[in-house]
């Protein structure tokens, strides 16, 4: 669309926006003074929906009234709440039912499916990762090499080219035609979390699987922000965490997918514990271990169902509005701020995250010249929240469920005023 540099036009959007009343079910920040923050860092930790605390009220409700009878007895009866969480988690991801979980962290998740996924042999043992992998990837993958007695040199690099942030997929057909005999693994960040960059998840997948790799997706940026695909995509496997995108509340639960075409192999090596046996017989005791079939089958303990009740106040309103239409509000907003941004006559900053709304989500990062975090201080002293990453990016999210036209317009009007 034409977007407008005035703050007219930018209200008249949100007058005209259909899910503008969701602002409206979060808590919104605010400064001293009592107002409202400006909130651009979604994609760190997502806002508390005003319903969370009904939700976990009513567990709290059920633990003082029936005790341990409230895993059958609740409104919402523990034994099988996990399951609740499960169809809406689906939709959000792109996947069945069957393929996903919700269950531990999202490093702990990563952990849990390289053990069944990561199977080095002497000959195809390297591991694929991002040049710009976040550092909890990088680390759990030099670590699971360093288990399996191999070194930290046989992780593989997929860099920019030289003078360029973004990844060229081309580039990774080459790594793996080349060396994809060596390769047991691809693990990649769906969404790049500096860049904001959102990667081909079927072309990676294509890529991996024509030298037999395993692929795997880091989704911490990508769940509740794009729309994935998980099943269509292809890919093997996969692990986000729901408090960016997915306003879970601080540490809270992530969610798992395994794609169906491995639901029901129950010779897949993996750690086990209690909730990823058959639930028709976990409380006969002293039973054999039997797995059971899915993304279920990489649980291990039962879950916490604090945490649980604040994911689902989150799903329940993801459901009621949809992705599709999160997607289309999130475009034509990041779209505007984009806008905004260039007209900034400043050779001090540049986007680097791609220009194309169908090769990212709604963050966008700026890269700031002779980098030193003053101006990422000065925003903040003037209550607008984002995200510094070293060695040169402020990292902005305008989440389409919360954050407005205005918002933007005057989050861009004060940078301007300072740069």
């Amino acid at each position: 669309m034409k977007y407008q540099n005035t703050l007219q036009f930018a209200q008249q959007q949100d007058k005209e926006d259909k899910l503008s009343y969701l602002r409206n079910r979060f808590h919104i920040p605010k400064d001293k003074k009592g107002n409202n923050w400006l909130y651009f860092t979604g994609n760190s930790l997502g806002l508390q929906p005003k319903a969370t605390k009904e939700y976990i009220q009513q567990e709290l409700d059920d633990w003082a009234n029936y005790g341990v009878e409230g895993h059958f007895e609740a409104k919402n009866p523990w034994m099988p709440y996990h399951e609740f969480l499960t169809g809406n988690m689906a939709k959000i991801v792109g996947a069945k039912p069957i393929e996903v979980v919700v269950m531990n962290t999202l490093t702990t998740n990563l952990h849990l499916l390289m053990v069944s996924f990561y199977r080095p042999t002497k000959t195809k043992y390297k591991i694929v990762i991002e040049s710009d992998a976040f550092p909890s990837d990088r680390y759990a993958v030099q670590s699971q090499l360093k288990f399996h007695g191999f070194s930290e040199e046989d992780v593989i690099e997929w860099k920019p080219r030289k003078g360029e942030e973004l990844l060229n997929i081309d580039d990774l057909e080459t790594i793996v035609s080349e060396q994809g005999d060596e390769i047991a693994l691809l693990l990649i960040g769906g969404v790049n979390y500096y860049t904001g960059q959102y990667l081909n998840l079927k072309r990676i997948a294509e890529i991996g699987h024509s030298k037999d790799c395993v692929v795997g997706i880091d989704l911490a940026h990508g769940a509740g922000n794009i729309s994935p695909e998980l099943h269509n995509s292809g890919v093997d496997f996969a692990a986000w965490c729901t408090y960016k995108y997915l306003n879970s509340g601080p540490g809270s639960l992530g969610g798992l997918f395994v794609h169906e075409k491995h639901a029901h192999n129950k010779d897949l090596p993996r750690f086990a514990g209690w909730w990823n046996h058959n639930k028709e017989t976990r409380f006969n005791m002293r039973q054999p271990f039997d797995v059971m079939a899915g993304a279920e089958g990489w649980q291990l303990s039962n879950p916490p169902i604090l945490s649980m009740a604040a994911i689902k106040a989150s799903l329940d309103m993801f459901d009621e509005v949809g992705m599709e239409a999160l997607r289309k509000k999130s475009e034509k907003l990041t779209g505007y701020f984009e806008f905004l941004i260039n007209q900034i006559d400043s050779d001090d900053i540049k986007i680097i995250t791609p220009s194309n709304p169908k090769e990212r989500g709604c963050q966008l990062s700026i890269q700031v010249k002779n980098a030193n975090k003053s101006l990422h201080k000065k925003l903040t002293e003037n209550n607008i929240i984002t995200d510094w990453r070293e060695p040169d990016v402020i990292r902005c999210a305008p989440v389409p469920m919360y954050n407005s036209f205005e918002d933007v317009y005057r989050m861009v009007s004060i940078l301007k005023g300072l740069l």
